[in-house]
Parts: structure tokens; sequence; C-alpha cells
């Protein structure tokens, strides 16, 4: 129980106070886009700059602690998709949305914080390292397979459609903070010395990060109304916070990961889908209803099922 009110809570408090004011009109929807652009956009990429410039690379970059999230989080994709193809009979379109809401799970907003207070910020290696593939490569998969969807008889070649997937990340602020983190971890490894001054400024814009993100995420919940397609939603659901943890941990069990490896692991793989996912199915119109509403149910249906989570955690 304790858990649930010194771990959770106060992580999901900063995020219901986000909702709240937005909620009773004290805080302008244009003012939740502004915080929202300020933390993803700057913000956020200046924390996944700092985290990856200071990353070992060569140590924490492990195929047993990669292998099992991403088995998991492509599981739960084919799970999803799958549904809402042959159990729903959606449109090809809304079967790769809903498929990546399965995917997509909130790694750094909730990932992060509530990692560092169930274990302290020494076992956020994992994390990161989850992380610095995390964006690149699911939105890589997910913008891929949409434009291959998408471009079904078209007559679109295969290298211009992936040139599209590509160039669509690479202009994504938070990949293009984990590359020049990346690009000044090996600089350094070479001898690069950055100022006091820098790291200085750098740490102010990071610390800024989370609880913009979680104030401003509390606020954009506001706009999402759970109506409709229940079953489609249910499924989302049982996919982000049981599918995927379930089969990480397995996975990750049996591979022999670490005990700090597996809580950063299991953890990230059994937080909600971000708001990401629901900005992935607006972009191509596909599935709103059904990523907005399972965006928002699972957040908040997230607070019990990582309290379980944690409990089963060595």
């Amino acid at each position: 129980m304790s858990a649930l009110f010194t771990i959770i809570l106060p992580v999901f408090l900063v995020i219901g106070f986000g909702y709240l004011v937005a909620w009773r009109g004290l805080f302008s929807p244009s003012g939740v886009d502004s915080l929202m652009k300020f933390a993803q956009s700057f913000a956020v990429p200046t924390l996944l700059f700092s985290s990856m410039a200071k990353l070992d690379l060569g140590a924490d970059f492990r195929l047993n602690l990669l292998l099992p999230f991403y088995a998991g989080a492509f599981a739960s994709y084919l799970i999803g998709w799958a549904g809402a193809k042959f159990w729903f009979r959606r449109p090809p379109m809304d079967c790769v949305a809903i498929g990546f809401v399965c995917l997509f799970s909130n790694s750094l907003l909730l990932g992060i914080p509530i990692t560092e207070r169930a274990y302290g910020t020494e076992a956020l290696d994992g994390n990161w390292t989850i992380i610095a593939l995390h964006s690149p490569m699911l939105y890589t998969f997910g913008i891929t397979v949409m434009e291959f969807t998408r471009a079904r008889g078209s007559g679109l070649s295969v290298g211009r459609v992936a040139l599209t997937a590509v160039m669509g990340v690479l202009r994504t602020p938070m990949v293009i903070g984990i590359l020049c983190g990346v690009v000044m971890n090996v600089l350094m490894q070479a001898g690069l010395v950055m100022p006091d001054g820098f790291w200085g400024a750098v740490d102010m814009m990071a610390r800024a990060a989370l609880p913009a993100a979680l104030f401003g995420l509390g606020g954009i919940l506001v706009r999402y109304r759970p109506e409709g397609d229940m079953m489609a939603i249910a499924l989302c659901c049982i996919c982000a916070l049981l599918i995927h943890p379930a089969i990480t941990l397995s996975l990750a069990t049996l591979g022999g990961l670490d005990v700090a490896g597996l809580r950063s692991a299991v953890l990230t793989a059994a937080m909600a889908p971000g708001v990401n996912a629901f900005l992935f199915a607006d972009l191509y119109g596909s599935a709103r209803r059904v990523a907005a509403s399972s965006v928002l149910l699972a957040t908040a249906l997230s607070i019990l099922t990582i309290w379980m989570w944690l409990a089963i955690l060595p």
C-alpha cells in the first residue's frame, strides 16, 4: 500500500492537478498547448540529450534488456492490429492506429518518474537505454506500416514510402534530442570537455521537463472523452497495461536479466499509451476516438496496474 501513496500518487497528482485546472477553465487550452510545446519540443529533448550524453553506451545497450521489452511491444501491436482487423472489422488504417496505441508506452513522462521514485535515480540507466531506441524505432515502424497501408494500390515505390517514414521520424524533436546526445557522448569519449556553464544550463532545462510535461499531460487529457468503441478501447488497455509487461517480465526472467534491468524493462512496459499514440492516430485521421479514449482510460487505470507490477517485481 505504501508504494501507491509514496511512488505512484505523487506523479498522478501532478497530472490530476493539470487536469483539474484545465477542466475548471483556470488554464486555457492555448496555454496547455504552449506548455506542451515547450515541454515536448524543448525541455524533454534537452533531458534526453543530457541523459544520452552521460549514458555508458557500451555497458547499457544489452540484448537481454532490449529484446524482452521490444518483443512485448511488437507482440502487443500484433494483438491490437489483429483484434481490430479480425474481431472489430476496422478499416486497414484504423487497424494500424489501434495497433500503435498498444505498441507505444509512455516510457518517458510516466516511466522515468515512476522508476525514479521507486528505485532512485541510479536505477534509470535501463530506462534511458530503452528510451534511446523507443521513439526512433517505434515511430519508424508505425509510420512505415501506415504509409504502406495508405499507399496500397497508389503506385508509390517502396523507396518513396520508406523515405517519407524516415524523414518524418528525423524531424521529431525528441529523436533529435536523442541523436544529439549520442553524438555528444561519442565526442566526450573522444576527449571533448564542455564547460560547467553549458551543463548547468542543460540541467536547468532538463529539470523543468517532467513537471511541465506531466502537468501539461493532465491539461491535454481533459479534451479526451471516453465514448464508444469500448471493446476496442478495452483491448488497447489490456495490451498496454498487462500483456506488454507480462511478456517483458517472462522473457527478461528467462534471459537472466539483472534486477535493475528487470525493473526498468517491466515498469517501462507497464506504462499507459502516451499522448503521442493519439497524435499518431490524429495525423492519419484513423481511430481517433479509440486512441484518445485509450490514452485517458489507460492512464487512469495504470495507477492500479503499476501498483500491481511494483508488488510483483523484486
